[in-house]
């Protein structure tokens, strides 16, 4: 083929896998809802099950369901034919996921599990088949056509299959109202986890909370803000620990342009009053967000645990190198 036509053919297969998912809008109705609603009451787990490519879509739809509150188990349907029904509990639902609808280990399967008593779930694109007749609920996937030239290959049929089941977890997600918080639980590790887990507190800076005085000469807060190699320091008053502004690198150099009689300057007199702080046990995303809107590369942290008193400083590079965002 010429580069022009492998952009049409390539295109073409977006198309069709685009209309295929289309046509799952007019399948969701009352049915899918007693589905929905019979998974959320569900005292046991959801197995999911299938053969060939749709067990492979099985396998992600466990992965989904698991991660947003709803536990579901793979079983290949060949391999429980052959002594992994034993994973079935009384209370479990079983979702058979085929095209057909007549794999022969679907045939065999389906039986085995309406003799246990267990509710079936069939997600098929036959209407007319063995999974369909014998299924005590029914999730429409059926297609017009494989995105396939030959109309053989699994394609439209498996996307199909895949955006229901993401239909049917994000529906029980939002019956459960399960939060942010909630998956944080379940995703503790890699950027995600730390997105939602990972606070303030857990990666502000060690380098000490710079503090000078309210009448802190010029030199010492020079010396305090490299010293703690932090860009700023706080301004908190002594006798009761106040605290009353940020001075910054930036406010330095100002100060320096406009010609300010240096020996007789003092902290109060350069400090930025009503500085941005943010609590140590917020989520150290949400400080991102707060220098972002700000414009600037620092939050004063305050304590919440002791008065929300100032304790530290966390850098926009602490979040950065810690991978939050």
């Amino acid at each position: 083929m010429t580069p022009e036509q492998t952009i049409l053919f390539a295109r073409n297969i977006v198309r069709t896998e685009c209309a295929a998912v289309e046509r799952l809008e007019g399948y969701i109705d009352r049915s899918f809802v007693e589905i929905a609603e019979t998974l959320f009451h569900s005292k046991g787990r959801l197995i999911v099950t299938g053969i060939g490519k749709s067990a492979i879509i099985a396998n992600k739809i466990v992965a989904t369901l698991n991660s947003t509150g709803t536990p579901a188990v793979f079983m290949h349907a060949a391999d429980a034919i052959h002594g992994d029904l034993g994973i079935i509990q009384p209370e479990d639902i079983i979702l058979c996921i085929s095209k057909s609808g007549n794999s022969p280990e679907i045939k065999v399967l389906v039986p085995f599990i309406r003799q246990m008593g267990n509710l079936i779930i069939g997600m098929v694109g036959n209407l007319d088949s063995f999974l369909a007749q014998h299924s005590d609920r029914i999730l429409n996937t059926t297609v017009a056509e494989e995105a396939c030239p030959n109309n053989l290959a699994p394609t439209s049929s498996t996307t199909a299959q895949m955006v229901m089941g993401d239909a049917l977890a994000m529906t029980l997600l939002k019956m459960r109202g399960f939060t942010a918080q909630d998956f944080a639980r379940f995703h503790p590790g890699g950027a995600l986890g730390k997105k939602l887990y990972t606070t303030v507190r857990d990666i502000m800076s060690d380098e000490g909370a710079p503090t000078v005085s309210p009448d802190a000469d010029l030199n010492a807060v020079i010396i305090e803000i490299s010293g703690k190699r932090l860009g700023a320091t706080a301004v908190v008053e002594p006798q009761n620990g106040k605290l009353l502004g940020i001075i910054t690198d930036g406010d330095l150099r100002r100060m320096l342009q406009s010609g300010k009689d240096i020996q007789a300057v003092r902290a109060h007199d350069i400090m930025s009053v009503n500085p941005k702080t943010i609590s140590a046990d917020e989520l150290a995303v949400k400080a991102f967000h707060l220098m972002e809107q700000n414009k600037i590369t620092q939050l004063l942290v305050l304590n919440p645990e002791q008065d929300s008193t100032y304790c530290g400083i966390i850098h926009i590079h602490d979040i950065l190198r810690e991978g939050v965002v």
